[in-house]
């Protein structure tokens, strides 16, 4: 199973982006997808879940700016920024599980300047 996270950069507070991710390989029955994120010095902390039937989780700090939304077709899911601050600066990891498994996809550095 691999993970193909897309997106990220360089955005001033109040800007917008979008991050994609693609699942590929033997991933049948997966139970969601997710974005978490690892601020500087920070652990990493769940930004953003959807599960398969639509059902969406947000972090307290994101509700209200970002929107997570999946295409289980594609097995791919989508995390639509809006508003940032630069305390979303991070990097952003795309997650799918099933069960106690977890995949992870590459980290994607998304820094907000003030």
């Amino acid at each position: 199973v691999q993970l193909q996270a897309s997106g990220g950069g360089l955005v001033q507070a109040g800007g917008s982006l979008r991050l994609s991710c693609a699942a590929s390989g033997n991933i049948f029955g997966f139970n969601g997808m997710a974005y978490y994120r690892q601020p500087p010095g920070k652990q990493r902390e769940l930004v953003a879940r959807i599960t398969n039937s639509g059902s969406t989780t947000y972090a307290d700090s994101v509700k209200g700016r970002f929107i997570i939304s999946g295409d289980n077709a594609k097995k791919a899911v989508y995390l639509q920024m809006n508003d940032l601050k630069p305390e979303d600066t991070a990097v952003y990891y795309c997650n799918a599980y099933r069960a106690t498994t977890n995949w992870w996809g590459q980290g994607t550095q998304v820094t907000v300047s003030s």
